[in-house]
């Protein structure tokens, strides 16, 4: 089995021979005792083996037989055979039935690499992507090091020491690009499976930029070469600084593709049931994410009354075909192209390796789900135990001294943008109270954290008889499932408050909120005392923190989001909270403001 890096490699030894697959069954025989399995490793996602192409059904003594046949004895419908005409040793494919992310996907594996021993997985997207961060990287320190040569060098600012010669330095300027490129390199900072999504990326670009740090110190002092200070301390942060922007601007690129449907994953999910449908959800729901969803193979074959049942279910799971079961995994794969397979938790662990070892060669990710949902980052880790993978999971800190540093950093940050802003709240203000009668601040009692009310400030936004002219539009209410009440056009909006809604203007003032105490910058939406007396027993979680000035609510589409969605990612909040979730926030924050996305 070969481990996934920067780029993807095959162990030939691992090939299946060509014309080995079948429609039913597998083609590896069956484990036997004392079978020795090379370089076995349980991991929670892997690189797995060669996949023939689909050709003749042949079972495990090596006779063919009716693919129909075959068929109708797990009793579920696989994708078409290819028609007559299309030759599936050079990559043809057949048609499938149609569905978003599959018959217009643009990003198909290239069909003439799959060669002699089978299909092999390509990512056509992956390699220019990881060639432009290697040239994103070099040009950060290009530009750090330039930087920090033409201010400790070139007269910009005046320093009492003066080096002897500068040529060390260019030398240096020369070779720290080479020496950044490599430190991300090793760093693991290119493998494709933390690029595109997470915090991961940049933790190793942040490790492996304080590693190269490191060893320039102890080289130097063994060496005992004087190195400027100054220089150091402009080159290595800039560079770091720089690398961070570029990548952060390269994972938008990608992101806006991928809402275009292209630079996708081709995901197979193995599972039955909620199970499965859970993961096909995911994927519709986050396209950034990078999943097109190409089939579903069943984990069993379905009953007569089940729920998967082609007979029940139309031949499809949520809009996505049902191609097989685990049986006929490696033939699904071919036909469908894909590059990754999910596999769904309730599978058993003696399945499992047995897939594993099925489709070792063929380069095909392969994900393995938890039954856990929306806990992430720290929280998480992997212990072994009597050699089972197991999941540990940490309890979420609502306490403590990060805690403590949350409030000293929203307490700070938000007395210095209201002391910068302060012309402009006085100006808004003035127009509000110019343009329609009544306060320019509209108070409003929330709950907070602990279920303890507060007044949360805002400019006012709305005619002071908003709240007896609300029944008559009850009617007219946008999010009728929910407990709030949206609407896009709503009347008792002031033309002033149009627009300080447009660029979410009118919560400013929660600012006072926050150096106050009773919110943060960032948290679940502060919501109503009527909401709150509604809740069900799980959505009490939300006041277990305080509520935010923006959240990920407020990046992922505000007002447009269904109530159970708004719900789920305040829980999320609550469940992954860290300090540096709080910056990828407000980060994400002010292009959310910039889009006016759900801004109404």
């Amino acid at each position: 089995m070969t481990q996934r890096g920067g780029g993807r490699r095959h162990d030939d030894r691992a090939a299946v021979p060509a014309g080995a697959a079948t429609l039913g069954a597998s083609p590896v025989a069956p484990s036997r005792p004392g079978r020795r399995i090379p370089n076995q490793r349980a991991q929670l996602a892997v690189v797995v083996g060669d996949v023939p192409p689909p050709g003749p059904a042949v079972d495990r003594l090596g006779r063919r037989g009716s693919g129909a046949a075959q068929r109708d004895a797990v009793g579920i419908a696989t994708a078409p055979r290819p028609a007559d005409g299309l030759d599936p040793s050079a990559g043809d494919l057949p048609d499938l039935p149609d569905q978003p992310g599959l018959a217009d996907q643009p990003d198909l594996p290239d069909p003439d690499a799959r060669g002699d021993a089978g299909y092999r997985a390509r990512v056509p997207w992956e390699r220019p992507y990881t060639r432009l961060l290697v040239v994103t990287d070099a040009l950060a320190c290009v530009v750090a090091v330039g930087v920090a040569y033409l201010v400790r060098f070139g007269g910009l600012v005046e320093f009492d020491l003066k080096p002897v010669s500068a040529r060390p330095y260019i030398l240096m300027s020369v070779l720290l690009p080479l020496a950044w490129v490599l430190s991300m390199f090793f760093g693991r900072a290119y493998e494709s499976r933390f690029l595109g999504g997470g915090s991961e990326e940049f933790r190793r670009v942040l490790n492996a930029a304080a590693q190269l740090t490191a060893v320039v110190a102890v080289v130097s002092y063994a060496t005992k070469a004087e190195l400027a200070r100054a220089y150091v301390l402009i080159a290595f942060p800039a560079a770091l600084l720089l690398t961070v922007a570029l990548r952060v601007g390269a994972r938008a690129g990608l992101h806006r593709l991928r809402r275009a449907g292209r630079c996708l994953h081709r995901v197979l999910v193995v599972g039955a049931g909620e199970s499965a449908a859970s993961m096909i959800r995911v994927a519709q729901r986050e396209p950034t994410a990078g999943w097109s969803v190409v089939g579903v193979v069943l984990d069993r074959s379905p009953g007569r009354h089940s729920h998967d049942s082609p007979e029940r279910g139309g031949f499809d799971l949520l809009g996505v075909p049902i191609v097989g079961t685990s049986e006929s995994l490696h033939t699904a794969i071919a036909q469908t192209a894909a590059t990754t397979v999910a596999i769904s938790p309730q599978m058993d662990g003696e399945r499992l390796q047995r897939l594993l070892w099925m489709l070792e060669g063929s380069e095909v990710d392969v994900l393995v789900s938890s039954a856990l949902t929306d806990v992430t980052g720290p929280r998480i880790s992997i212990r072994p135990v009597a050699g089972l993978p197991l999941l540990h999971v940490e309890e979420p800190e609502l306490s403590g001294t990060r805690r403590a540093m949350k409030g000293l950093f929203d307490r700070s940050v938000a007395a210095g943008i209201l002391l910068l802003c302060l012309p402009l709240l006085t100006g808004l203000a003035v127009a509000v109270r110019l343009t329609s009668r009544g306060p320019a601040i509209f108070r409003q009692v929330r709950v907070g954290r602990g279920g303890e009310h507060f007044t949360m400030y805002k400019f006012r936004s709305m005619y002071i008889d908003a709240e007896q002219r609300k029944a008559e539009l009850e009617s007219r209410n946008e999010r009728a499932e929910g407990l709030l009440f949206k609407m896009r056009d709503d009347p008792r909006i002031t033309r002033v408050g149009k627009f300080l809604r447009k660029w979410s203007l009118d919560e400013l003032p929660q600012l006072f909120n926050v150096v106050g105490g009773s919110m943060s910058l960032v948290g679940p939406r502060p919501p109503l005392p009527a909401e709150v007396a509604r809740y069900e027993d799980d959505v009490h979680r939300r006041l277990m923190v305080k509520p935010g000035l923006t959240g990920l609510w407020q990046i992922s589409g505000r007002s447009d989001l269904e109530w159970d969605e708004s719900v789920r990612l305040d829980l999320r909040y609550v469940q992954n909270w860290s300090l540096a979730m709080d910056f990828y926030i407000l980060w994400r924050t002010m292009f959310a403001v910039l889009r006016r996305e759900g801004a109404y």
